[in-house]
């Protein structure tokens, strides 16, 4: 076998190396014009502050607003698994079960259309003030587009495939795990982008009606206060957890999916 046969190993990936520098450069250039603008205009604190005091007040109160940010990313976590769940346990319920699938996906899109803010309080009056209202929340809020996104990627299983297994005589579990279940992984990653930071938001929600911790409770007494330094901070942890969220989905997808990279290169070199 000659060199030019040898498999080649793939450069390190520079694109992802220059999205982080780039991200970096926007974000910084966007705090500090935010910073600039502050103070340019001399707009009082209770209105916008400067992001300088932001992360002074987030300094000053680093221990606060960790453990804030764990209770708020676990019950975010714990609502994200349970929507997740019934989501994929549905889609796989309509897809093999015709008979319930418009009445399954009417009840689920009322469920999507109600407000959560309304549901809220009801939960927190149902269930208290400890985690499971807050779970419930952000599982009713992710379990939508998981259910949509996954139930489309089983229906979009290559019809060659499935030819082929039904002329093996391949049982609806083979079926279902050589074909379908393969086919909708790109879409549940689809979906779990936007739920991901989706859910910290469900738990904050749920946290305004009720909480007796979580970076929810810390926006609300702030918000209560006019302390708009500690609330733009809790809104800074916020952001930052959604980023991280989405970029461990992304890389989550990369170790995965890697079958579709080497698919895109082949196709890209023909």
């Amino acid at each position: 076998m000659s060199t030019d046969e040898l498999p080649q190993k793939s450069a390190p990936s520079a694109p992802f190396a220059w999205d982080l520098v780039s991200v970096a450069l926007i974000l910084g250039a966007a705090l500090g014009l935010w910073e600039i603008v502050v103070r340019a205009r001399g707009i009082p604190v209770y209105l916008l502050p400067a992001p300088s005091l932001v992360m002074t007040t987030l300094a000053a109160r680093a221990g606060d607003y960790g453990h804030a940010a764990l209770v708020t990313f676990a019950q975010a976590m714990g609502g994200l698994i349970a929507g997740l769940a019934a989501g994929i346990l549905i889609a796989v319920l309509i897809t093999y079960w015709k008979r319930v699938e418009r009445g399954v996906l009417a009840l689920a899109i009322l469920v999507k259309a109600t407000p959560m803010v309304a549901i809220a309080p009801l939960l927190t009056i149902w269930f208290g003030f400890g985690a499971l209202p807050k779970v419930i929340l952000t599982a009713l809020i992710t379990f939508f587009p998981v259910l949509i996104n996954v139930h489309t990627g089983l229906l979009a299983a290559d019809e060659a495939i499935l030819a082929l297994l039904h002329s093996l005589n391949a049982s609806r579990w083979e079926v279902f795990r050589y074909a379908r279940w393969p086919s909708a992984w790109p879409f549940l990653f689809a979906a779990l982008k936007v739920v991901a930071p989706l859910s910290l938001v469900g738990a904050v929600v749920a946290e305004w009606a009720g909480a007796s911790a979580g970076l929810g409770r810390m926006m609300w007494l702030a918000y209560s206060n006019l302390n708009m330094p500690a609330l733009f901070a809790a809104i800074f942890c916020l952001a930052l957890m959604g980023v991280g969220l989405y970029g461990v989905v992304m890389v989550a997808e990369k170790r995965t999916l890697f079958w579709r990279q080497l698919h895109e290169r082949k196709e890209g070199g023909s």
